[in-house]
């Protein structure tokens, strides 16, 4: 299993993948375990697996076609995959936090069935029309807000304005600029279709993988 630990009063999850080294996560810079590495930063539901419905259970979770083989492309060049996903339907009560973690153990299996895996997932459970008193708040971490990036650095040591943030949504796309990320939006999911903010990607492209051609080739430049 993961390791697994919360912040920000429990508002945030975090799990890392068996292979981090627990000592190392948020030392001094230098020891942590991406230091100064570029990231993929990537949204859940519309980039890594279909959100035609609500994912309520590990049930609904399916992985979007070459989604696996796009993250395993990430793995082979030792590029770190960091998971920042807004989850709150958490707030809303109609999830449990422990329903999260069962559909993010799902996600584990089904990519790891295919050799690929993700190091890091950061989940925002928070919303400020919440029902849950602790959780309706306007919160840092919640994209378009930067915490959940932010934090991956603290943690991991990964150099953000060097990352990329690749997602489906506009709040992806904003929480990836306001934190110096390159963006890509990618053609699955909604597309850039919830309008919820006016701001451009710097590349729009057709899927995830699509999106590592992008990633892999400025590594490799």
């Amino acid at each position: 299993m993961p390791r697994k630990y919360a912040i920000a009063g429990g508002t945030v999850a975090v799990r890392m993948r068996n292979g981090i080294d627990p000592a190392s996560v948020g030392d001094c810079p230098g020891t942590r375990p991406f230091e100064n590495l570029a990231a993929a930063f990537l949204d859940r539901d519309g980039v890594i697996n279909w959100n035609d419905r609500h994912v309520n259970s590990p049930d609904d979770f399916e992985l979007l076609p070459g989604a696996a083989a796009a993250i395993r492309r990430l793995n082979a060049a030792g590029v770190p995959v960091i998971v920042v996903t807004n989850q709150g339907a958490v707030a809303f009560e109609y999830v449990t936090a422990k329903t999260v973690d069962d559909v993010l153990d799902k996600m584990d299996r089904v990519l790891a069935a295919e050799g690929a895996y993700v190091d890091a997932v950061y989940a925002a459970y928070a919303h400020p029309s919440g029902s849950l008193r602790y959780l309706a708040i306007e919160s840092p971490y919640r994209k378009p807000e930067t915490g959940m990036l932010t934090q991956a650095h603290d943690d991991l040591g990964v150099d953000v304005r060097a990352s990329t943030m690749v997602g489906d949504a506009t709040t992806d796309i904003l929480a990836g600029r306001r934190a110096g990320c390159r963006t890509i939006l990618v053609q699955t999911g909604l597309a850039g279709t919830d309008g919820k903010v006016d701001v451009k990607p710097d590349h729009v492209v057709d899927d995830l993988n699509a999106a590592v051609d992008i990633i892999l080739g400025a590594s490799n430049a």
